[in-house]
């Protein structure tokens, strides 16, 4: 997940969508007061090779608590955070609301066939499953339904969900809607 102010964009991580991908090259044109939520130790690495900006600004300042948040903070001493794979809801939460209407938000969703068989390949990675048939009826894991991610009391919550079906596409549009100077 990855909160641009330099660039006034919000991007929300689905599940099995190429969203570590996205992370680390959007991180390449984060600034410092940007929020950049951690991945995997192994795909930090790859942040760092490229020269991109690794995790930051990821607690929530106490200007944005709410009485419940106060209360979660006095009872267990635990600091709110930005994080990975927050949905739309949580991540609204927690900002003011001319960053949230005010920035452009966006994911990626696939065609969930390929996500569930994508999900299939990362789970049996140590081979957990005989086949596709037992992971298909016991795996309990992963909450693969994007569209809770992005969506807000059975509204859609973003501005644009991008196919990543389409990513060459969507990464050409995107530059232009952030007005990058180079190509994503």
């Amino acid at each position: 997940m990855i909160i641009s102010h330099r660039h006034r964009f919000i991007f929300i991580k689905l599940r099995k969508t190429a969203g570590t991908s996205m992370e680390i090259a959007l991180s390449g044109i984060c600034g410092d007061q940007d929020v950049i939520t951690p991945i995997s130790e192994e795909d930090e690495k790859v942040r760092r090779e490229m020269g991109f900006r690794g995790p930051q600004n990821t607690l929530i300042p106490f200007r944005y608590y709410r009485q419940q948040d106060w209360k979660k903070l006095i009872a267990g001493r635990k600091r709110k955070h930005f994080y990975n794979h927050m949905t739309a809801g949580e991540i609204k939460a927690c900002l003011p609301g001319d960053v949230w209407n005010g920035y452009f938000k966006f994911c990626f969703e696939r065609n969930p066939w390929d996500k569930v068989i994508s999900h299939y390949f990362h789970r049996n990675r140590n081979e957990k499953f005989r086949d596709i048939m037992d992971y298909l009826r016991h795996d309990h894991g992963d909450d693969l339904h994007g569209s809770k991610a992005y969506m807000i009391d059975g509204k859609v919550a973003v501005d644009r969900i991008f196919r990543y079906e389409d990513m060459e596409g969507a990464l050409t549009e995107l530059t232009d809607l952030l007005a990058l100077d180079k190509k994503l």
